[in-house]
């Protein structure tokens, strides 16, 4: 299912797969500053989540629609993003699921930040961007502090930095493995549906 979506910035497209059976779990999942839903480590996880039996919805941000690589001011994504979830979550197969956001890089902020008004249960982070390439001193660290549990996982090489578990936050680092997170996808994805069965997501298939 592939749909777009009205937001106040512009129109965002929406691509939701669902499992053989009926979905126990929703994951939305947003793209990377420069990058777009069909990034390996997201497919990855996509492909993995279905397999357990929950639905996957990936979404493209305006700007991205608009074809440009430069992203949004972050006000403009978290508003776009919160639009875009809140279509998703009215859709009828999929109203009532538990909701976990998440996505790479800038979609891994973008859902910690408004995880509140979508009124998810949890977040997947792939490849947090803890602060910019050498400016440790301008941590990011505060965006995961949102009191729900929260997967964080990234590799060992990223240039970006790797977030401490704390509290409610667990953190999976990928030997190897720079921001792309493509190293070993498989991993990623074991990392994602672990976490996932830890926390009883999703329902066993009914």
């Amino acid at each position: 299912m592939h749909f777009p979506v009205v937001t106040p910035h512009g129109p965002a497209e929406v691509r939701v797969d669902l499992p053989a059976g009926p979905p126990a779990l929703l994951l939305v999942l947003g793209h990377g500053a420069g990058g777009n839903v069909d990034a390996p480590d997201l497919v990855a996880v996509r492909d993995a989540v279905l397999g357990l039996g929950a639905a996957v919805a990936r979404v493209t941000q305006p700007y991205r629609v608009a074809g440009r690589r430069a992203p949004a001011p972050a006000g403009q994504l978290d508003t776009a993003w919160v639009a875009a979830v809140a279509a998703v979550v009215e859709l009828p197969e999929l109203a009532a699921l538990p909701l976990v956001v998440g996505g790479r890089s800038s979609g891994a902020r973008v859902a910690c930040r408004t995880a509140a008004a979508t009124g998810a249960r949890g977040i997947v982070a792939l490849a947090f961007p803890l602060h910019p390439p050498g400016k440790p001193d301008r941590s990011r660290a505060a965006e995961l502090a949102t009191g729900l549990p929260t997967l964080v996982v990234n590799g060992d090489r990223d240039p970006f930095g790797i977030p401490v578990a704390d509290g409610t936050v667990t953190v999976e680092v990928m030997p190897g493995a720079d921001h792309a997170l493509q190293r070993d996808v498989a991993a990623v994805a074991a990392a994602v549906t672990g976490w996932l069965g830890g926390h009883g997501w999703p329902l066993p298939q009914r």
